[in-house]
């Protein structure tokens, strides 16, 4: 029964992803004056609907209808002339390429922001975080020393990665392929550069048992005052975007095949797992949001791709249009850019339906 509500809220707040981000586009199209045909919370048939004139001086006379519907999914925002041209001197197409640069950003923009509130929400209730600074070594570690790591070293990057929380050195020592890594550290006000360190993974002796790590103990805790949980809060959000970029470059190189990715299935059947494995309710439902919230980012990161039929997509055939009318005096005929974005999306569908089923397939084998 609890897994079955877990569910049904990691469903719901889908659906607040996909509305607000719609929001985001609704709101500065009317900003800045684009005729919006209606702006819809949810998916499927209207349980309600309303036309209200919205009385300001560049709407006059607009009545701009508003839905709510069936399925608590999504959402969207149908502006005038998306996709073609009509003729309306306020369609979106006879827009400003700053405008339209604008408006579709303003989806993703609001997916961050959401995932920034969640965060930084979820991060006001830590009174106490583990510090990236090492306080001592697993017995057998053979790297200590002046010319190594010693007690009291503050990690500041590795590999070029910026570490903000404890939790980022982990993440990217585990991405250590063996060859050693670039450490930055603060020992005693100076920074030090630590070139092609080995940190391999071994199995060490500490305290009465054994474990296979990098053989680095992190004891220090600090207590966090409130605006170091607000700039924690703050940072784990901005490492979801890293994590996403580099969720991205391990699926261009390969170091993550292709059949590892999930969909909305298989994300909701993980999101309900956790929160029902939770010790209790309050935590589970934190569980929860921490996960949208990454989910939140990575839609944020997701939608920027130039890619056709996402907003990034949108927005490299505006940027497009201005370099080739700036050299030629001519722009891509709407029909065709159409045609890219419709035939992207035909495509896109294809493959939510092969990673559904594929999520799917791994929940009931």
């Amino acid at each position: 029964m609890a897994r079955f509500l877990y569910i049904l809220l990691a469903i719901f707040l889908f659906g607040v992803l996909i509305a607000i981000h719609e929001f985001g586009h609704f709101f500065t199209a009317k900003l800045l004056g684009v005729k919006v045909n209606e702006f819809a919370i949810g998916m499927g048939p209207a349980i309600w609907q309303s036309r209200k004139e919205t009385g300001e001086p560049w709407e006059a006379g607009e009545k701009t209808l508003y839905s709510l519907r069936l399925f608590p999914i999504g959402g969207y925002c149908a502006m005038e002339g998306e996709d073609a041209d009509t003729g309306d001197p306020r369609a979106f197409s006879r827009q400003k390429s700053w405008k339209k640069i604008i408006i579709l950003c303003a989806g993703s923009f609001m997916n961050f922001l959401l995932g920034l509130v969640i965060t930084v929400a979820l991060f006001l209730g830590i009174t106490h975080t583990r510090v990236p600074v090492v306080t001592q070594f697993a017995d057998g570690f053979q790297h200590q020393g002046e010319d190594g790591l010693m007690a009291g070293d503050r990690i500041l990057s590795v590999d070029g990665h910026g570490i903000w929380l404890y939790a980022d050195v982990q993440n990217y020592l585990a991405r250590n392929d063996g060859q050693g890594v670039d450490l930055v550290v603060e020992r005693d006000g100076q920074r030090i550069v630590l070139k092609d360190f080995p940190m391999g993974r071994y199995d060490y002796e500490f305290g009465n048992g054994k474990y296979h790590g990098f053989g680095l103990i992190f004891g220090q805790v600090e207590e966090l005052s409130i605006p170091a949980r607000i700039s924690q809060g703050a940072a784990q959000t901005f490492d979801f975007v890293r994590v996403v970029w580099m969720s991205l470059g391990d699926l261009v190189t390969g170091r993550v095949a292709v059949s590892e990715l999930s969909g909305v299935i298989g994300v909701v059947d993980v999101v309900s797992e956790v929160g029902a494995q939770s010790e209790d309710v309050i935590s589970g439902i934190q569980n929860v949001l921490y996960f949208m919230a990454l989910i939140a980012v990575n839609l944020a990161v997701m939608n920027m791709l130039p890619i056709p039929a996402l907003d990034g997509g949108r927005i490299f055939f505006v940027l497009l249009n201005v370099v080739i009318y700036a050299v030629s005096r001519r722009r891509i005929p709407e029909k065709y850019e159409g045609y890219v974005h419709a035939g992207a999306f035909v495509l896109l569908l294809a493959l939510m339906a092969v990673v559904a089923l594929h999520d799917v397939w791994n929940i009931f084998v």
